[in-house]
Order: structure tokens, then C-alpha cells, then sequence
């Protein structure tokens, strides 16, 4: 009688986690450290609101391109495939770059800039400025995704951390410099690390993966004729763009609806702040995911454990950001920590205090999205994902034209809000998707493993 694979318990769950959440949180610590940098520059609060409009541009350029890792890693699998998707990728990053200038052409920006967002002649200045700054930023984030997907087809994962330790010491060193012997305005400050950060990550990405690169070159497709060609590659890549383009569309619209809003300067000074913030509590249900999906798809019977994690995380999340958020922490963090003045640490208080659900709820939609995609139902996350920003939109605008909050509160009623519909909508979904995991067969342990 053959044996099956024994489940994965709490430790090795730990264990491949781990490495993950510190690439992910290595990635988080950027916000806070630009933001804090530019808090102390002259003209901190212009500086800051200007670096959180042009990172919100930043993270849509990125967005189509954010999936070309997991491309890589299902498809790159002989020579020819890897070629055909390296072609596709190099035309994405050009697509992306090319609409990206389009953007910063000056009679573009002005209509963008001050008419569309309504951002102020000293804001919209340095703005477009720091958008210049950032044109390397997109092109390096698709080159550097896609040979980390080559690493991850290889399991060379410990390179991809390696790299990304390369680019928090080429970003934070390139800030410091800029502050201390530059006269730079703080905007340009911030994205020109962030171009240097993520531009030598994705050389020291190219340099680790040569192995894995020349595995694969090396590897002849056993059918010529059934590698995917462009148009297959295109279709295979689209509904993974989507979801990560929907998603980060969100900041840039948020930003138009704060530049109209009550207290417009400061609200659209103090959001970096917040978003990073956040964001460092949300990697961790952003870094689970992939665990979790990663054992259900070989372990559907590691279900309730893989649940119990996703449980222990949310409520360790909450509880931590809660702690800050409602103590005198909250003062420490946003002035000693993130460098703002004692009028903008009590206007972030409020919204920060609102958000604090947003974490956990993160770490429950990462897991709902991974029971999805370990039982091959893709689908509802896409419209969950339209639905969550349709939900944001809606709300946002009608608090912004009541006009009793300030637009920074408004705009965190209106993310949890969206998170909490996305998570409720995907419930039938995952539901059934636990269903169909539970009739799934154990996978068999092989011989070696029977005899360990």
C-alpha cells in the first residue's frame, strides 16, 4: 500500500513563509524611508504631496507588467518559449515607457496634472518633475519580474532576496546622497532612488539568474510546434494583468478625488505616509498568499492549517497596528519616525485608526484567492477586484461632495469599504472552491520518502 505525502505542519509553513515576508517587507520599507526622508527636506509638506501623486502614477505604469514573474515562471520552459517571452516582455516594458512619457509631455501633464486632479501650481511643478525621474522605474520592474520568474522555475528563490537586499541599499543610499549633497526638491528626491533602487535590482537579478538563463537555453522544446506563439502568450497574459492593473489604477483616481476634497495639500501629504505604513502590515497577507497557494495545490488536506495561519497572522497584524494606531505610538511613528510636523502626525491619526482593519482583511482576501486558484477558479478574483474599486470610487466621491470629512478620512472609509465588499463577494466562490479541494486526492509519497 502506498503512502501519502505527510501534510506540512506549522513550522514548515514558517519556514517557506519566511523568506517571502522578509522579501516583501524588504520592498514595504521603502515608503517609510523616502517619506521619512522627505520630511525632513525644505518644503516637506509640498515635497510630500507631490512624491505620493507621482508614485500613484508609478504604481499604474507598473501594473501590467507586475505578473510577468508568474509568466515566466509557468512558461518559460524551454529555449524557444523563453525567447518568444522575453520578446513579449521587452515590447511591454517599451509600451509602458512610451505611455509614461506621453504622460509627462508638458501640455499632457498640465490637462492631467492641473485639470484633471486639480493639484496646485507648486504641487503639479515638482510633480511632473519627479515623473521624469521615475521613467527607468516601470521597464526595470517588468525586466527584473520576468528573470525572477526564470529564478523561481529553477527554485533558485533565495537569489530573488538576495537582489531585492540590492536594491534597499541602492535606493536608501541614493535618498541620503540626494538629501544631504543635492538641492533637489523632495519629490525628485524620492523617485529618483526609487529608479536607482529597483534599476540595480534588476541588473543584479539579470547577473544571478545567468545559470537558471543559460539552463533554459539550453533546454530544446520537445514540440516546436506547441510552444505558445505571441498570440497565445497574449491571451495567456491578459487576465493575469488585469487584476494588479485594477488594483493600482485605485491610487491615482484616490488622488484626483483628495486633490478636490477638504484639506487637498495635507491630505495628499500625509497618504504616502499612510500607505506605507499600511503597507508594511498588508505584506503580510500579500506574502502568505503564494504560500498558501502553494500548498493547497500540492496539499488540499493541509486546508485547516493553512487557515489556522492565515487566522494567527490577521489577528497578529491587527492587534499590533491597533496598538500603534491608538496610543501615543501613533505620534512616535508619525513624527519621530516618518519626520512630519505635529499638525500633520494629528491629521493622520484619524484615517490611520480607520485603516487598521485593512490589514487583516488583506490577509483573508490573499488566502480566499489562493483556495481560488489552487482549485482553478480565477474569475471572481478579477470582478471581485472591478467590484472593490467600483465600491471605492462610489463612496469616495459621495463623501467628497457631502463634504463634512476631510479627504483623507474619506479615503479610508472608502478602502475599507471596498475590502470588506471584495472579501464578502468572494465567499460563494470560496465556498465552493473549499469543496472542490476537499475531493481532490492526497498527492503519494514517492519511494525515497516512504523509506526516509
Amino acid at each position: 500500500m502506498e503512502a501519502t505525502e505527510p501534510l506540512p505542519g506549522y513550522r514548515q509553513i514558517f519556514r517557506l513563509w519566511s523568506p517571502l515576508l522578509a522579501t516583501w517587507l524588504m520592498m514595504a520599507i521603502e515608503g517609510p524611508f523616502l517619506a521619512a526622508v522627505i520630511a525632513r527636506l525644505p518644503g516637506a509638506r509640498i515635497g510630500l504631496a507631490a512624491y505620493g501623486v507621482a508614485y500613484a502614477f508609478g504604481l499604474v505604469a507598473e501594473s501590467p507588467i507586475i505578473m510577468l514573474m508568474s509568466a515566466a515562471t509557468a512558461l518559460a520552459r524551454d529555449a524557444l518559449a523563453y525567447r518568444r517571452l522575453r520578446l513579449f516582455s521587452q515590447c511591454l516594458n517599451a509600451g509602458i515607457t512610451l505611455a509614461l512619457l506621453l504622460l509627462v509631455l508638458p501640455p499632457v501633464f498640465a490637462v492631467v496634472g492641473e485639470g484633471l486632479i486639480g493639484l496646485t501650481p507648486e504641487v503639479a511643478s515638482q510633480t511632473h518633475l519627479a515623473l521624469l525621474l521615475l521613467l527607468p522605474w516601470p521597464a526595470a520592474i517588468g525586466f527584473r519580474r520576468f528573470y525572477q520568474g526564470v529564478l523561481i522555475r529553477h527554485r533558485r528563490t533565495r537569489r530573488v532576496a538576495a537582489a531585492t537586499v540590492f536594491r534597499v541599499l541602492a535606493m536608501s543610499l541614493t535618498a541620503l546622497a540626494l538629501a544631504t549633497l543635492s538641492r533637489l526638491p523632495g519629490a525628485c528626491v524620492g523617485t529618483l532612488a526609487l529608479s536607482a533602487g529597483v534599476s540595480a535590482e534588476a541588473l543584479m537579478t539579470r547577473y544571478l539568474a545567468r545559470q537558471a538563463v543559460a539552463a533554459t537555453l539550453a533546454t530544446a522544446p520537445d514540440d516546436a510546434a506547441a510552444v505558445p506563439g505571441y498570440g497565445a502568450i497574449g491571451r495567456f497574459y491578459l487576465p493575469l494583468a488585469l487584476t494588479p492593473f485594477i488594483s493600482l489604477s485605485v491610487q491615482p483616481l484616490v488622488t484626483f478625488f483628495l486633490g478636490r476634497g477638504r484639506a487637498p495639500v495635507e491630505s495628499l501629504a500625509v497618504m504616502p505616509v499612510l500607505y506605507a505604513l499600511t503597507f508594511l502590515f498588508r505584506a503580510v497577507g500579500l506574502s502568505y498568499q503564494e504560500v498558501a497557494l502553494a500548498l493547497l495545490g500540492k496539499h488540499p488536506g493541509a486546508y485547516r492549517t493553512v487557515r489556522n495561519v492565515a487566522w494567527l497572522l490577521g489577528g497578529g497584524v491587527l492587534l499590533v497596528l491597533a496598538l500603534i494606531a491608538f496610543t501615543p505610538l501613533a505620534g512616535l511613528w508619525f513624527g519621530t519616525v516618518s519626520g512630519l510636523s505635529a499638525a500633520l502626525s494629528a491629521f493622520a491619526t484619524r484615517p490611520l485608526q480607520i485603516l487598521c482593519l485593512l490589514p487583516p482583511l488583506t490577509v483573508l482576501l490573499s488566502f480566499q484567492r489562493a483556495v481560488l486558484m489552487a482549485a482553478g477558479t480565477t474569475t471572481p478574483i478579477s470582478l471581485a477586484t472591478g467590484l472593490e474599486a467600483l465600491a471605492i470610487f462610489a463612496l469616495l466621491g459621495g463623501l467628497i461632495l457631502q463634504g463634512s470629512l476631510a479627504g483623507i478620512v474619506a479615503a479610508a472609509c472608502a478602502y475599507l469599504f471596498g475590502r470588506l465588499l471584495a472579501v464578502t463577494s468572494l465567499a460563494p466562490s470560496f465556498i465552493r472552491a473549499r469543496r472542490t479541494l476537499a475531493t481532490l486526492p492526497l498527492p503519494v509519497a514517492s519511494s525515497k520518502e516512504q523509506h526516509a
